[in-house]
């Protein structure tokens, strides 16, 4: 049987789109490329001009969960918002856990959908040993394999990265001379006292993290010079330069610029792309294809630049996900 590209699963599921619904859209004005007529999408620009997702079955439930961190929970008051604009009822399961629990939550059935990063899903829930360095080989292999192993579909990933970072204060980079997580190496031969690491849970015990990351450059901290601890702690704890001089981070996380933080060069190209990409199971996909239109334009707008500023509307000026969730999309004329 011939696989199908995304571009053909797409068509599919606007062949399959229940008449109700796509009459209630239609009747609604939404101008959508599949089954409405012609016209692009987004003509008018507000999310609740262009789609309805009411129907004449009644109100459409959708949960909407995220994992427990910031950037997490900031992305997941935006779909939260953007379905809701859209005429849906949402329920709000967003700081449900860990990428695990999430993503069980996802694959049972708890929840419709959730922002996952693109190297998460190929290291993590794929297992797949090798990391892809090219994000949109990488985008394409995970959406196509996930998809056909556990009936999860993957919108087009937003530009952000959000991969690992290993980073260090700017004083003790200086005075280290470390400029790259190779220079890791040196500082563990001829300096051990100051090698000293905060990392998140998550980062300690991963293949993508802590393990792989001292399999693929050669070298081992100390398991006493480690300290875990949550992954909001680790940027503060590694300005300080008291418990550790080095932590493990997000690349998009506000806090970085903010802290003067220096992020050390994967020189060795250890840490893969995470792209974060809104997954959906395929079944809520191919009731409501027009979920697609309605969450790409809000994507592409997610570049590395926005989420640190969203992520640091949170931890440093004090606001609310959901306010800065709705802020957002009232900036960048989704609602409002």
């Amino acid at each position: 049987m011939r696989r199908l590209r995304k571009s053909d699963r797409g068509a599919a599921r606007g062949s399959r789109r229940p008449a109700a619904l796509m009459g209630a859209l239609c009747a609604a004005g939404a101008v959508l490329t599949a089954g409405c007529g012609s016209g692009p999408v987004g003509g008018s620009g507000s999310i609740s001009e262009d789609f309805d997702l009411s129907s004449p079955q009644g109100t459409v439930r959708m949960t909407v969960g995220s994992k427990n961190f910031t950037e997490q929970e900031v992305l997941g008051q935006i779909t939260i918002q953007a379905l809701e604009a859209a005429g849906a009822e949402v329920v709000d399961r967003t700081g449900l856990g860990d990428t695990e629990e999430v993503r069980r939550a996802l694959v049972s059935g708890r929840i419709d959908m959730y922002w996952e990063y693109t190297g998460t899903g190929w290291l993590v829930h794929l297992a797949e040993p090798e990391a892809i360095s090219d994000p949109g080989e990488l985008s394409a292999e995970v959406s196509e394999l996930d998809e056909e192993q556990n009936g999860v579909a993957w919108l087009e990933p937003a530009p952000a990265n959000n991969t690992y970072a290993i980073a260090v204060g700017e004083q003790a980079a200086q005075e280290l001379g470390v400029e790259s997580i190779s220079d890791l190496k040196s500082v563990l031969e001829d300096q051990p006292e100051k090698a000293t690491l905060c990392v998140g849970p998550e980062f300690a015990n991963r293949a993508d993290g802590l393990p792989g990351m001292e399999r693929h450059y050669g070298f081992e901290f100390d398991p006493s010079r480690v300290s875990q601890v949550s992954a909001t702690t680790v940027y503060g704890a590694v300005e300080k330069g008291e418990t550790c001089t080095f932590g493990s981070v997000f690349r998009t996380n506000g806090r970085i610029p903010e802290l003067g933080l220096v992020l050390l060069e994967d020189d060795e190209d250890f840490f893969a792309a995470y792209n974060p990409a809104l997954t959906l199971r395929e079944e809520t996909l191919d009731s409501y294809p027009e979920l697609t239109d309605l969450f790409q334009p809000i994507s592409d707008r997610l570049d590395t630049a926005t989420l640190r500023q969203l992520s640091a509307a949170v931890e440093v000026q004090g606001d609310d996900p959901a306010t800065v969730a709705e802020r957002w999309l009232e900036e960048n004329g989704f609602t409002g």
